[in-house]
């Protein structure tokens, strides 16, 4: 949403990430996302390789979820354990 408020075309822009999100089962962080996500920035800090926040969020809820996590960010979540990644620009 960031980047589409702060884009030269607003209304356009938010009427794309609208019509996209209407194609998609969005999923709550809820407790048990929550409870990974803790899990894994321990993990990642005992090791001395954090990753960003949201994407620690990210990484909880697809792993607490049993969901694949398709990125082409591979770099970044490999550190994070039990965590199944795929990347599609690879293909």
């Amino acid at each position: 949403m960031f980047g589409a408020e702060h884009s030269q075309q607003v209304e356009r822009n938010l009427a794309d990430i609208e019509a996209m999100i209407a194609r998609l089962e969005v999923l709550p962080f809820d407790d048990k996302a929550a409870y990974h996500f803790g899990q894994i920035r321990a993990a990642l800090y005992r090791t001395g390789q954090p990753i960003g926040p949201y994407d620690m969020m990210i990484a909880g809820q697809a792993r607490a979820s049993g969901l694949i996590l398709v990125t082409n960010n591979k770099k970044e979540f490999e550190r994070v354990p039990g965590l199944v990644l795929e990347d599609w620009s690879e293909a």
